[in-house]
């Protein structure tokens, strides 16, 4: 049997990449890492120690994947690897091999679908949104002794960056996940003294770049990256806790529903200061459902008002019922009114109450999946004053808060919060509008 001699020594951080035992590792967080090459050679270690291993290695497209790795595994490991160009599979002596793959499009995923890897890395996995990475993750089984895992690289930013803050900076996990399934080791350019020695102006290149990305890029920094929508959004400044809470003079509640996500806020008032100070978040309700679990998490408050998208206001083709007349069945359901869903007046507005040497927008400490989403949502690539559908799974919450905002003004040509509460109840617009001050 032919011995082959592998060169190089790992870095700390990459000897912990190597050693980790999770099932899910991410490992990255800043630019010169040297994540690529550990990688690599993370790849090559499991196949060499296990005969017939299937390793997936997958990046957004193939021209990227090629450019970055399959000159180097060539070049490091070619004595003792196969690379077939139609097959985009590297194979190994003692039937491990690598496949190359890419998901650039939800239409990408059908290749991979029914599929079974031993192995599946992930290259710059903020590239990918959550729904793709949820398809590779139900490829990863097999009965062979090999230990099913996934390696993932990672910088800030991104589509994908959101569930990859949440599931390894954050450590925050929904159900059925189980923490400790993910590990995430924290990689700076400090760390790569090999590339520090070969390219010592790398690093001051990465200084000379502008704030968000060089604290990103350089620092590894996840709550500041370039395109994010709320720049201003700062957790030191915006986020309380109970402690924090002054007397509240009325609630309303905001929703955002969607059968995939419904994002329901318990906003509270005092003078021009606006608390969100619960959220209730669940896919998968219907309508009826959703309006139950508002009443059962929110009936303790007495709520004046539920702000939600217009919307609901449509009758479905296959009930003859509007949303709206939906939930307001169910008993307890507070009286909804319609949000003003103008998208860029309204992001305006959001950033007033963020804005100022004292916010007014005050989020407690719980409401997780606001916070999460405030720091995730991105810039949309056409209108940069509007907010990016993708990834959607972080536009609900923001959503609502922007339609609890907008209830709180009194708009021209349109009606107000105050305007629409005096319809349903029947008092005058002025009686009404004191509700809102």
């Amino acid at each position: 049997m032919k011995t082959v001699k592998i060169g190089g020594v790992p870095n700390p951080k990459q000897a912990e990449f190597f050693a980790s035992k999770a099932k899910f590792t991410a490992y990255g967080g800043a630019r010169g890492g040297g994540k690529s090459w550990a990688l690599r050679r993370k790849l090559v270690a499991i196949c060499l120690r296990y005969a017939g291993a299937t390793c997936l290695l997958v990046r957004r497209s193939y021209a990227e994947l090629k450019a970055n790795h399959l000159g180097a595994f060539l070049q490091e490991y070619g004595s003792f690897l196969t690379y077939r160009e139609a097959e985009k599979t590297l194979f190994f002596p003692n039937g491990s091999r690598i496949l190359f793959g890419f998901c650039a499009s939800d239409r990408d995923l059908l290749r991979y679908q029914g599929q079974e890897y031993d192995v599946i890395a992930i290259d710059e996995a903020t590239q990918l949104s959550e729904s793709r990475f949820q398809v590779f993750k139900a490829c990863l089984r097999g009965v062979n002794p090999c230990p099913k895992r996934m390696y993932l690289t990672c910088n800030p930013g991104g589509i994908g960056h959101a569930w990859v803050k949440r599931l390894f900076v954050d450590r925050e996990y929904r159900e059925g996940e189980d923490p400790s399934d993910y590990a995430f080791i924290r990689a700076l350019v400090s760390d790569n003294a090999y590339l520090l020695a070969r390219d010592p102006e790398y690093k001051k290149q990465l200084e000379g770049l502008p704030t968000k990305l060089r604290e990103a890029w350089l620092y590894g920094r996840w709550d500041v990256f370039e395109g994010q929508f709320f720049p201003e959004f700062d957790e030191t400044r915006h986020v309380c806790d109970a402690s924090a809470l002054p007397r509240i003079s009325r609630y309303f509640l905001a929703m955002d529903y969607g059968f995939d996500r419904l994002a329901a806020l318990l906003v509270g008032v005092r003078g021009e200061e606006v608390y969100i100070l619960r959220e209730y978040c669940e896919s998968g309700l219907t309508l009826g459902e959703a309006a139950a679990r508002v009443v059962k998490e929110f009936s303790p408050y007495r709520l004046l008002y539920a702000v939600a998208s217009p919307d609901l206001w449509n009758r479905r083709q296959d009930s003859g019922r509007s949303g709206v007349e939906i939930m307001q069945s169910v008993v307890g359901m507070p009286p909804m009114i319609a949000a003003d869903n103008r998208r860029i007046p309204g992001w305006r507005v959001v950033r007033e109450y963020l804005g100022g040497e004292r916010p007014r927008l005050h989020i407690f400490e719980g409401c997780r999946e606001l916070i999460h989403s405030m720091s995730a949502l991105l810039c949309d690539r056409v209108r940069a004053e509007d907010a990016a559908s993708e990834p959607h799974a972080v536009t609900h919450a923001p959503e609502a808060l922007r339609y609890a905002l907008m209830s709180r003004l009194p708009y021209e040509g349109g009606a107000s919060a105050s305007n629409a509460f005096a319809d349903f109840f029947g008092n005058t617009r002025a009686e009404a509008s004191n509700l809102f001050d």
